[in-house]
């Protein structure tokens, strides 16, 4: 019954055309599943199409920088949850979060969602988009060490061997094949011109036009349009551009050059809303126009603009600690990893997906994002040269100013004059589209850093398609820095990636002026009340929010902190210490007291946390006093 109501909710978000659209692929499916669901065929066996046949290799066309002496040797990818590669490495359909395994059942009738006696199949998905793959190919051309083909021979024949065509968890996104298209992809250009078996290159290269004609005929389209959409369009690109086969060239690039200016405000805030899936889209753009560009193909005049802004505003929302101000799921997504881990001692590069992106732009664009020089990331090595990171060193350095206000796409960012408070604010809309996929209710919320130390934190993401009620309370209103009226969430919540009536929120005012900001907000979350909320920070020590409500109500402000802070809870107020600084929070209220909540900084893993609850009525002032303690040294800039 339940999820007979989901598909009713869902079915409401989608327009004529789209179930049209569906119905139609649902045809397609159907000719698939007569075709493969008793042969359980390898992608690698043969080409599917007779239309393929005449397509060939050119892995030259990937321009892999073969001359970069600045390599790793691991032989091992991170995988999500904290789970150990190593005991993982071969179990393709394993579950994760349970012992269990996911069944060798036809991807179609497979079921995935919230089955919590198996396990997330977010967290699975990560070891089957083969990031190990490339890893090891650019192991054994950097080396000529044959432990590392024989390592990816075994790994790669095991892989289709296990999971046949359409058969399996590996097999029910359409996302996840373009990701692990992309990868063979890119061990294909590593393998060529070593000594590599025939073999290994002939079914690899199969598997490549096998897997990209598929995602060619079902990429996402209408409401499941979103950052899905751009990851796929990029694989099909990279394989037309490998191939030299211009209609997939041509697919990838009026997909792309169309959504850009519908998935992204004009400002260039993603309108998903959340700052990971802008990374994770931009990864994509980024990859795609770099091999436009070193093929001599046209690169439309929208993208390097739009990308200009998009690398601003992800650059304006890291601090100069390595922190970043974080709104909306996180579910840790790349495209590409050339570093993988050390199974040693399970150490990775330290390199944030935020910090490689904008070194990816700033050597696309015509400007700096980061410190090339103080950013090592295996991954740009490999697909740029020396020179080329040379010359890319001595571009304009955009340097993020101390208060930004990004008004069409709802965040605003301030830091101190001093640059070690860095302040987010959320005054966006939901999310994108009709079924805002990736939001959180969390409308007028704030984060707090301060010398890179989490202080007022967003709760994070934790799980994506198992352990519903986690995935909720993520995502809950209650659980962010905002104003929580009796209980109820500001947008309603129809599934784990599906919501229904939203709040819409307004930006009144924004003031800077004299080294002082403020600025005034608004929703309508729970109509008929209205929530404003009225944001004062002096640019250095002192920050004062003003809540008030259009009527009387039952409300809470929510201070979600962060789970190393020592908190004390005093009348009418409380205070935070954690090393180098502590802080007074005064609020006089009806009730102040602390709740336990969770807290998750990675995928898959959460941590015990504590809430500071304010109860009020019509109106609360909160006012935060930083005391600093001594002064940190700036990691990113040391």
């Amino acid at each position: 019954m339940a999820n007979l109501s989901w598909a009713v909710r869902r079915l409401k978000a989608m327009s004529i055309p789209e179930v049209l659209w569906r119905l139609s692929q649902k045809a397609e499916e159907k000719k698939e599943k007569l075709s493969f669901e008793k042969a359980a065929v390898p992608v690698t066996e043969k080409l599917f199409s007779s239309k393929l046949n005449s397509l060939s290799a050119q892995p030259d066309r990937l321009y892999l920088n073969r001359s970069n002496t600045h390599f790793s040797q691991n032989t091992a990818i991170p995988l999500l949850s904290g789970a150990s590669y190593a005991e993982y490495r071969m179990r393709w359909s394993a579950g994760f979060q349970t012992e269990r395994e996911w069944p060798d059942q036809f991807s179609y009738d497979l079921a995935y969602k919230q089955r919590d006696e198996i396990g997330d199949a977010r967290t699975n998905w990560e070891l089957n988009r083969h990031f190990q793959f490339a890893l090891l190919a650019k192991d054994y051309a950097a080396t000529g060490n044959p432990v590392f083909l024989e390592e990816l021979k075994t790994l790669f024949f095991d892989w289709n061997q296990k999971n046949p065509f359409l058969h399996g968890i590996c097999w029910t996104s359409v996302m996840e094949v373009a990701i692990r298209c992309l990868n063979w992809g890119y061990a294909y250009g590593f393998l060529a011109g070593t000594e590599a078996p025939e073999e290994l290159l002939k079914a690899l290269r199969i598997g490549i036009l096998n897997m990209t004609d598929y995602v060619s005929r079902h990429y996402s389209r209408f409401s499941s349009a979103n950052n899905h959409l751009i990851v796929e369009a990029c694989a099909i690109g990279h394989s037309g551009i490998l191939f030299a086969h211009r209609p997939w060239i041509d697919l990838a690039v009026n997909i792309l050059t169309e959504e850009l200016p519908k998935q992204n405000y004009s400002d260039g805030v993603n309108r998903e809303l959340s700052l990971h899936y802008q990374s994770f889209y931009m990864e994509a753009m980024g990859l795609m126009l770099r091999l436009l560009r070193k093929n001599s193909l046209s690169v439309p005049a929208s993208w390097p603009e739009m990308l200009d802004r998009m690398s601003r505003f992800l650059a304006d929302c890291q601090g100069d600690y390595g922190e970043a101000v974080v709104f909306g799921d996180d579910d840790e997504g790349k495209i590409l990893d050339l570093s993988g881990v050390c199974e040693a001692d399970g150490a990775q590069e330290e390199t944030s997906h935020y910090r490689y992106v904008l070194g990816l732009m700033s050597l696309l664009l015509d400007s700096r994002y980061t410190e090339l020089d103080k950013l090592s990331c295996e991954t740009l090595d490999w697909l740029f040269t020396a020179e080329e990171r040379r010359r890319a060193a001595q571009k304009p350095l955009y340097r993020s100013p101390q208060y930004c206000c990004y008004r069409e796409g709802g965040n605003t960012i301030l830091r101190s004059a001093d640059r070690r408070l860095l302040l987010g604010i959320d005054h966006a809309a939901l999310g994108f589209g009709s079924i805002c996929a990736h939001a959180h209710a969390d409308a007028l919320s704030f984060q707090l850093y301060y010398e890179g130390a989490p202080v007022f934190v967003d709760p994070g993401t934790y799980i994506y398609h198992c352990d519903l009620p986690s995935r909720n309370a993520f995502r809950e209103t209650r659980n962010h820095n905002t104003v929580c009226v009796e209980g109820r969430n500001q947008s309603e919540m129809l599934g784990a990636f599906l919501w229904g009536a939203r709040a819409e929120t307004k930006l009144l005012d924004y003031r800077a002026e004299d080294g002082s900001v403020s600025l005034t907000m608004s929703h309508d979350g729970y109509r008929p009340l209205i929530h404003t909320r009225e944001l004062s920070f002096n640019g250095m020590d002192k920050l004062q929010i003003v809540d008030t409500l259009s009527g009387a109500a039952a409300a809470e402000t929510n201070f979600m902190l962060a789970p190393e802070l020592e908190v004390t809870v005093r009348e009418q107020g409380f205070d935070l210490a954690c090393g180098a600084f502590s802080m007074s929070v005064d609020c006089p209220c009806q009730v102040l007291f602390l709740r336990d909540t969770w807290y998750s900084d990675r995928y898959g893993q959460k941590k015990p946390a504590k809430a500071v609850v304010a109860r009020f009525e019509d109106r609360l002032v909160t006012d935060i006093v930083l005391h600093p303690g001594r002064k940190a040294e700036h990691p990113l800039n040391a």
